[in-house]
């Protein structure tokens, strides 16, 4: 249907920028990333944390994206220029990656940085090629976002099956080469792409429009229901320590530990890939309609609990059960998913109807980049706790104790609870003035778009 109607380009796009840049290849960047800063740059785990978190900064500034593709067109066109630039950019930063020896860690962090803002920047704008069919085709809506999710799920699911072995036969700078490629794909895409092209453009506008949009958002978070669950959303992610890097390191360095080869550790992060696909499904199928409330609290109290289960395998009882290290890490790293994404979806629709009219699209995108200000201070707490725990590259005896940590601090947002609504997710949160008010609408200027393929169609 969506290729009847929305022609068969459109969706190739689609596939290629959710599916094979987003999904597969950051699916494949995960595995390389951690055997890069483990085995090349010769970092210390809570320094790979760190340095993770830095990652998160183009993702951070996401609204910013969406914002200059919304009001700043480049010679007359307001997004193939930025699907050619986000192309450019990944494809070049991989590429310092893959071919420069000895490479300077900041350089090196640097390029890590540039290749995941040119993901976000395609990602930013892509999604505003889908609002923007969703608006002229509203009845294909679902079918896209479906789309959307579908093709990101495969291509992780396919990224982190093969990127453990990949890191094998050519190394994670190997793999950073490969990279390459599907960043070459968006900037096809951003060739392909046809739209209409505005010959003047009132570059003072696009300033006022800037102004226009930022007082908006301000006026949104002022209100009572909206600051509340956004502070909550950070500060169920924040007190969420990350302390993957740590884990990383004792899966396959630590004396007496699992030990895992490369392939293993891929296929670890596939089945965590399908765990989390599993977690959608039980939300949209069982738990969609359920108060906003419930589902987090139980959410979140077996979010804290599955925690504990690699305290158990750090403490050897797993073998002590007779579970092999590896079944065990596959049914934690896939219960861990689960339960993590069914936490995550009900913030999602929550983050939806926080959104007021005419600006919905830039303000989604700044309550995701709430979302990911709170990743990234899990991410750098963690890399703090395993620091003052003196976890290093060698030593690991206090690991179980920062494992017991991150899960105790998990039940802290459940205090939390009182700042969700208590409504459930087919109620409206905000006032009915925000929700009627056209103010902004004129903030995206929507053009005919749609993909055009390399060779002439009827």
């Amino acid at each position: 249907m969506l290729i009847d109607e929305l022609h068969w380009s459109f969706v190739l796009g689609v596939v290629i920028v959710y599916g094979i840049s987003q999904g597969f290849g950051v699916g494949l960047s995960k595995v390389s990333t951690q055997y890069y800063m483990k085995d090349e740059q010769k970092v210390q785990p809570s320094e790979a944390q760190v340095y993770s978190g830095l990652l998160q900064f183009p993702w951070i500034v996401k609204p910013l994206w969406g914002l200059l593709t919304d009001t700043l067109p480049i010679l007359g066109y307001r997004r193939r220029p930025y699907f050619v630039f986000a192309g450019v950019l990944s494809m070049v930063a991989m590429l310092v990656l893959s071919l420069k020896k000895n490479l300077h860690l900041a350089f090196a962090l640097l390029s890590l940085m540039a290749g995941s803002a040119g993901i976000a920047i395609a990602d930013v704008t892509i999604d505003a090629c889908v609002t923007q069919n969703s608006i002229s085709h509203p009845s294909l809506a679902g079918d896209m976002q479906s789309l959307c999710g579908l093709s990101s799920s495969i291509g992780a699911l396919l990224g982190f099956s093969l990127s453990g072995l990949l890191v094998r036969i050519v190394g994670p700078k190997g793999v950073f080469g490969m990279l390459s490629i599907p960043a070459g794909l968006v900037l096809l895409v951003g060739i392909m792409l046809r739209e209409f092209h505005g010959h003047k453009f009132a570059y003072r506008g696009a300033s006022e429009k800037f102004m226009d949009a930022g007082r908006a958002m301000w006026t949104t978070l002022k209100c009572r229901n909206v600051w509340r669950p956004c502070l909550y959303m950070y500060l169920s992610l924040a007190m969420s320590l990350h302390i993957h890097e740590g884990m990383f390191y004792w899966y396959t360095d630590a004396k007496g530990g699992p030990s895992f080869s490369k392939e293993v550790v891929g296929s670890i992060f596939s089945v965590g890939a399908v765990g989390s696909l599993c977690g959608v499904l039980i939300y949209q199928n069982l738990l969609k309609n359920q108060p906003f409330r419930d589902i987090l609290f139980w959410a979140q109290l077996l979010y804290s609990l599955s925690g504990l289960l690699d305290m158990i395998l750090v403490l050897r009882v797993n073998l002590r059960m007779g579970l092999p290290d590896y079944l065990f890490v596959v049914i934690d790293e896939g219960v861990h998913k689960m339960i993590s994404r069914i936490k995550w979806m009900p913030l999602l629709v929550l983050s939806s109807k926080l959104c007021p009219a005419g600006i919905e699209g830039t303000f989604f995108a700044l309550l995701m980049s709430i979302d990911h200000v709170g990743m990234l201070s899990s991410t750098w707490a963690g890399g703090l706790l395993l620091h003052i725990l003196q976890v290093t590259r060698t030593q690991f005896d206090n690991l179980w104790m920062a494992i017991l940590i991150r899960s105790m601090l998990r039940l802290v947002p459940i205090a939390l609870l009182f700042l969700i609504p208590r409504s459930d997710p087919n109620s409206s949160i905000l006032p009915e003035e925000m929700l009627n008010t056209k103010k902004g609408n004129d903030m995206l200027e929507t053009g005919n778009l749609e993909m055009a393929s390399l060779v002439d169609s009827p």
